[in-house]
């Protein structure tokens, strides 16, 4: 699974190109895998009254805390919904305080007919990279403790604002995996081992703006190459109200679905969280 050699590969559609980058693994995939992360900011507006608006600048710099967990309200169970009827399963990352403040989205996810991954997305959705290492360790265990209140142990991380820092903390709290930074020049195939923890590492932002033909052309050249597909995404990126979102979901990711699912049943890819994805990769490891 460590990395031992990268190779540029690209996507055209229309004017539109990407550069990937493909990281052969000692481990190699049987077939290509495709994960979704989906990062719930703040999940309940009752957050944003708990913080008074004191917590605002650490989510966005235009909504509010309690604006974003309003919209997050209506967004996750139709979601939920829609991965649901697709019977697919996604890393959906939730942030600490949202157990003390309401579990309502918690038990949207976990009574899912689809076995989704609950991962952690910070506390107070603090970024990492500006705090301290004994901040950090505060904020992993807070988010322990509220957590295990549902019964819950996060084992994969993604990090709020994407400021990947403090790794050792991480394997410390018994996580086994983390998405990493991305962007134009760092979106990438490929999973990644750093320590005892696995970068699986992002490919692609989408929002309702995404193109299903491009996404497509992706997905072949993730086949093509066995690697992984790491879309991530929030759940305000679709709209703000119920209507907004089903309809762009629906138009966005719906024809996207239709032609993975088809490359399922061929034998040629697999649906993976960012939890199951790094569990079959340790499995063959040990194997």
């Amino acid at each position: 699974m460590d990395k031992a050699l990268s190779l540029l590969s690209s996507a055209r559609y229309g004017n539109e190109l990407i550069w990937h980058r493909i990281a052969s693994h000692k481990v190699p995939l049987d077939k290509a895998a495709l994960i979704f992360s989906i990062d719930v900011d703040v999940g309940n507006s009752n957050v944003g009254k708990i913080n008074h608006g004191k917590n605002d600048r650490n989510l966005s710099f235009h909504l509010s805390e309690y604006t974003v967990g309003k919209f997050e309200e209506i967004a996750v169970p139709l979601l939920v919904k829609f991965f649901e009827e697709a019977n697919v399963p996604a890393t959906f990352a939730l942030r600490g305080q949202l157990f003390e403040a309401d579990t309502t989205l918690l038990d949207v996810l976990l009574e899912s007919s689809v076995k989704h991954d609950i991962a952690a997305h910070g506390y107070y959705h603090r970024k990492f990279n500006e705090l301290s290492r004994a901040d950090a360790e505060k904020e992993l265990k807070m988010i322990s403790k509220s957590m295990k209140k549902s019964n819950i142990t996060p084992k994969a991380f993604v990090f709020p604002r994407n400021s990947v820092a403090h790794l050792e903390l991480l394997e410390k709290h018994g996580y086994l995996c983390y998405r990493d930074r991305g962007g134009f020049a760092r979106n990438g195939m490929y999973v990644v081992r750093r320590g005892n923890l696995c970068d699986i590492h992002p490919s692609l932002f989408i929002d309702r703006y995404a193109n299903a033909q491009l996404l497509i052309k992706m997905l072949d050249l993730s086949v093509s190459k066995r690697a992984p597909f790491h879309l991530w995404f929030h759940p305000r990126d679709f709209g703000p109200d119920s209507r907004d979102v089903w309809k762009n979901v629906r138009r966005t990711l719906q024809p996207f679905f239709n032609y993975a699912k088809d490359k399922e049943k061929k034998g040629v890819l697999a649906f993976h969280t960012m939890l199951s994805l790094t569990e079959q990769l340790r499995s063959s490891m040990v194997n």
